[in-house]
């Protein structure tokens, strides 16, 4: 455990010889990407923007059940966040991080849709890579505002991964779950 906390630490530190006005408010932006709030936004923009309705419906049904699986992770393992500074307020929890896990869950499946359904390479391709860094920023993020550990990244990148290939291999491509037409 005290490997754990070195790590945790020794990343943190680093980040925080980086910090300036300009990295904090650039990084306050990009954690804001996966907020509870702009999350549904993106996916009521989809649910008005798209045609086929079957693809908004799952990705407002992956956010829903990223969400749950979060919330009854952080409630078993009950980690504390950082005592140290945060640049922005937190509540709840910090293991594994939620911007992160459900971030990563929303965007791999958005990319998972791109990469099936956008044949235009010009637009798929900047558009998946886009996404990826977006998932990295966050997690970089969410360490740099002091309101997770490191290993509060790596776990909601790794339940993150976890969690999103169940969705797409047994609710979204098995179609396990019914949507309400």
């Amino acid at each position: 455990m005290n490997y754990i906390n070195e790590l945790d630490d020794k990343i943190y530190q680093a980040l925080m010889k980086l910090e300036s006005h300009i990295a904090t408010e650039t990084m306050i932006i990009i954690s804001m990407f996966a907020s509870a709030i702009t999350l549904i936004a993106l996916s009521i923009i989809f649910l008005i923007g798209i045609k086929n309705k079957k693809y908004p419906k799952y990705i407002i049904l992956n956010l829903i059940l990223a969400f749950i699986s979060n919330k009854v992770l952080q409630f078993i393992i009950r980690r504390k966040r950082p005592e140290r500074l945060q640049i922005v307020p937190e509540t709840g929890f910090g293991f594994p991080s939620g911007h992160v896990m459900i971030g990563f869950a929303y965007y791999v499946f958005l990319i998972y849709l791109i990469y099936k359904n956008i044949e235009n390479k010009k637009i798929k391709y900047p558009l998946i890579v886009f996404l990826a860094i977006l998932i990295l920023l966050i997690g970089i993020s969410r360490i740099y505002l002091g309101v997770h550990y490191v290993t509060d990244v790596l776990g909601g990148l790794i339940f993150g991964c976890i969690y999103i290939i169940l969705f797409i291999k047994y609710v979204y491509k098995n179609k396990k779950i019914k949507i309400v037409k």
